[in-house]
């Protein structure tokens, strides 16, 4: 389980995020929402250790995290799937999925056999640079990048953008899968209403810096989504 308690955090003087907390159980899919700039992306790198908050607390399996780097957390089991995928275009496929195990000192360690079977495209691909594979494919091997660690927290900001809609569907049905086998802890931003309602479990809705509500997905109403979410 993910907890984050109070926190607040701000770049210089301006502040993004005030007093928010959240708990995102394990074996569920809990969604972070909210317009553009509301802090979405801010509250991942914090709960990953990429930024450090100016108050308020990160508990990884109710042991405090705060104070260690994004690689402490990582082997504690916090995973992240960034925006952009960030994936490395020089790279083949397979070096890319080995860069953790050499991160991690398990050299030369071996990809773990799961990762191909729930992302079966990448094995076809293993000698194929990074740079040169489609927008899915890519989403789909920074996925898997991150489960080389075997994480019990993933973390996955806008996984579906600039993916075609027949990945969108096979990366929803490998997230689930994830979260009701093996127990994982899922936390996503997430723009594509759709793809939320049809995978999560529950939402947690940002505006202005705050939680302003949250609950199960089926509670995500047509007032909330108008209030908070329409352009």
């Amino acid at each position: 389980m993910l907890a984050i308690q109070n926190l607040c955090f701000a770049y210089g003087a301006i502040g993004v995020l005030d007093d928010v907390s959240m708990i995102a159980p394990a074996g569920r899919i809990t969604c972070i929402l909210g317009r553009n700039g509301v802090g979405k992306t801010t509250l991942l790198m914090n709960a990953m250790g990429l930024l450090r908050p100016g108050a308020g607390g990160v508990f990884l399996a109710g042991v405090d995290v705060t104070a260690l780097p994004p690689d402490r957390r990582s082997l504690r089991g916090l995973g992240l799937v960034p925006q952009g995928r960030r994936i490395f275009p020089k790279l083949t496929v397979e070096e890319n999925l080995r860069v953790v195990l050499v991160a991690r000192g398990q050299t030369p360690g071996r990809i773990p056999e799961d990762v191909f079977e729930l992302f079966p495209v990448l094995r076809a691909l293993l000698s194929r640079r990074g740079g040169d594979l489609s927008g899915g494919q890519q989403q789909q091997l920074a996925i898997a990048r991150a489960l080389v660690a075997e994480p019990s927290v993933l973390l996955l900001d806008e996984p579906t953008e600039g993916v075609q809609p027949n990945v969108i569907r096979h990366i929803g049905s490998v997230l689930k899968r994830l979260a009701s086998e093996r127990g994982l802890t899922i936390v996503m931003v997430e723009q594509y209403l759709d793809f939320v309602r049809e995978i999560g479990d529950r939402f947690l809705l940002m505006d202005r810096r705050r939680v302003v509500a949250e609950g199960l997905t089926s509670d995500l109403s047509s007032d909330l989504v108008h209030r908070h979410l329409a352009v």
